[in-house]
């Protein structure tokens, strides 16, 4: 049985992930990947993580742990809505942009 990770800081990347997806699938409707399925896949990936409550930012992770066709929708996804996370949702925002830069500084 794989322990479940719903550490604050696991929690508040699911609130990151849930409101990214939300700003591009308004945008976009026919997706390769259906809403609710990418952000079930989401959920699940955060769930099981190996870094549990130390993870890094996606994008400074070591272990992509997404499968090749949700990562490349997931891709798309921050690409949209990354910039946009600043109008729609600032804390949750600059929180991430915090920890991504923090990331950063660790790898160094």
């Amino acid at each position: 049985m794989v322990k479940k990770n719903n550490g604050p800081k696991i929690q508040e990347e699911k609130r990151t992930i849930i409101a990214m997806i939300d700003i591009y699938y308004k945008k976009h409707k026919e997706p390769a990947i259906d809403k609710q399925t990418l952000l079930s896949y989401s959920q699940l990936r955060l769930d099981v993580c190996r870094f549990g409550e130390e993870k890094p930012t996606c994008k400074q992770c070591p272990v992509h742990c997404y499968r090749p066709d949700y990562k490349e929708q997931m891709k798309q996804v921050m690409r949209y809505s990354g910039p946009r996370m600043l109008l729609y949702h600032p804390i949750l925002a600059v929180k991430h942009l915090l920890k991504e830069n923090k990331s950063k500084k660790i790898k160094v």
